[in-house]
């Protein structure tokens, strides 16, 4: 009876024994460990990814692992400008991870598309400044990810990538960023170039350049977000069937509105549109055949901008503005309008103020055209960009933003804009509580 109690016992211990020994063998597949192993190899090369020490660390630092994610952040040197590739920065893994030991090989769980807005700027001359308050305007407040495609100068790629690495981790953590030379891909380079202001023209081929961004949110250099870019980016779920791009009229009053004044070219409406803020559906775009003035099957947009520009290039005042007016005039249906507070300027106060919606509801999007943050013309637009600009980003909002614009509003009562705090304030201020209640509120558990 003993003996046969013995053989049980061992028969038990060893159906153990093979169950721990299958279960261990899985474990060397835990994605909680792969990422352990890529976070040791990402921390340094002083000892050899095959080391015993490394296993012994790999191993201990699995036990204390939490299930959340590793960031990753990316950094290497500043190459492929001449040869017109983009620089890609941001929170996925560095294309050299593809080297790496043999070891573990680490799951990289790449970031779905759709999770990020894309936002594009084109910056030339001495706009570095200027650009990066707009882009820190855009993380202070939005709640998704946002991908940034940032068009420079090559004297200007280096600083930007110097000056965005340089921002808080947990600045950084939200955002990705590719910095592409100045190309145009149809027609003399230093024509476009030269079309209105430095390098605007080349938002027009966008569409062309960003063949994997499906939709993307363009602006210029002097807009500043007092609202999330989640907000507008949303419109993209209002476009009908047939609308690919969305902006604001160029004016409210058409009486006082340049494009019924003076224009010598055809334009979209009553008072054409501004391009310093546009919302658009690539994919839309890069399949649409425009209808236009010159042949009657339509033209795809790469192979519309060279002409179009040809036949109006002496009757625009604009530039690139002016032949986007032209496209929409003749494919209205192409278009949505959105309301002036997604894109006020000067224009809607230094005249009276004339933006019903920025009345209503506050400022959105502020669009400091006519060179109005850098002189003192329009002290009220001012404020604001010194205040965001200035504004540390671990600082509290309220005390270090909020507060410094609505002070330094009370020298600005004596101008026209300036008399309507409320307009540039309103907006401003809800979207700081709604941060503050994202960051804070929801997380205080109530005492029992």
């Amino acid at each position: 009876m003993r003996i046969h109690c013995k053989v049980v016992v061992i028969a038990v211990c060893f159906g153990v024994f093979l169950l721990l020994y299958f279960l261990g063998g899985n474990a060397a597949d835990d994605p909680l460990l792969k990422e352990v192993v890529e976070q040791e190899e990402e921390e340094g090369s002083k000892s050899s990814p095959s080391s015993p020490e490394l296993r012994r660390d790999v191993a201990a630092k699995f036990v204390r692992k939490s299930s959340a994610g590793v960031g990753v952040r990316a950094v290497e040197p500043l190459k492929g400008r001449k040869e017109g590739k983009a620089i890609n920065r941001g929170a996925s893994v560095n294309a050299k991870s593809k080297l790496r030991s043999n070891v573990a090989r680490p799951v990289i769980k790449r970031t779905r598309a759709e999770e990020f807005m894309h936002l594009a700027v084109v910056a030339c001359g001495n706009r570095l400044d200027e650009t990066l308050t707009m882009v820190k305007s855009a993380l202070l407040f939005s709640l998704k990810k946002i991908k940034f495609h940032i068009f420079a100068e090559d004297p200007l790629a280096p600083q930007f990538e110097e000056r965005l690495n340089h921002w808080p981790r947990p600045v950084s953590a939200k955002f990705q960023y590719s910095i592409y030379p100045i190309t145009f891909s149809v027609g003399n380079a230093d024509e476009w170039k030269k079309l209105f202001k430095p390098c605007a023209a080349q938002r027009l081929f966008l569409p062309v350049i960003l063949k994997d961004v499906d939709s993307l949110l363009y602006v210029d250099t002097d807009v500043l977000f007092l609202r999330p870019m989640d907000d507008i980016w949303s419109l993209l779920k209002s476009f009908n069937s047939t609308q690919l791009a969305a902006m604001a009229p160029e004016h409210e009053v058409p009486k006082i509105g340049w494009y019924s004044r003076f224009a010598r070219h055809p334009f979209y409406g009553v008072t054409g549109v501004n391009s310093g803020v546009m919302l658009m559906n690539l994919t839309r775009i890069r399949s649409k055949l425009f209808k236009n003035s010159m042949i009657s099957s339509g033209l795809s947009w790469e192979d519309l901008l060279h002409p179009l520009y040809q036949k109006y290039k002496n009757h625009i005042t604009w530039g690139d503005q002016d032949l986007l007016n032209i496209i929409f005039h003749y494919n209205p249906e192409c278009l949505f309008i959105f309301p002036c507070q997604w894109n006020y300027r000067p224009d809607h106060c230094m005249y009276g103020s004339n933006c019903k919606g920025a009345e209503e509801e506050g400022v959105s999007i502020l669009h400091g055209n006519r060179g109005v943050y850098h002189d003192d013309k329009q002290p009220a637009f001012k404020v604001v960009y010194d205040a965001i600009r200035d504004f540390p980003f671990e600082d509290n909002m309220f005390q270090s933003l909020f507060y410094p614009i609505q002070t330094k509003f009370l020298d600005t009562v004596n101008t026209l804009c300036g008399r309507i705090p409320q307009v540039f304030l309103k907006q401003i201020e809800k979207t700081m509580k709604k941060v503050f209640e994202e960051k804070v509120v929801r997380h205080v558990r109530p005492h029992k």
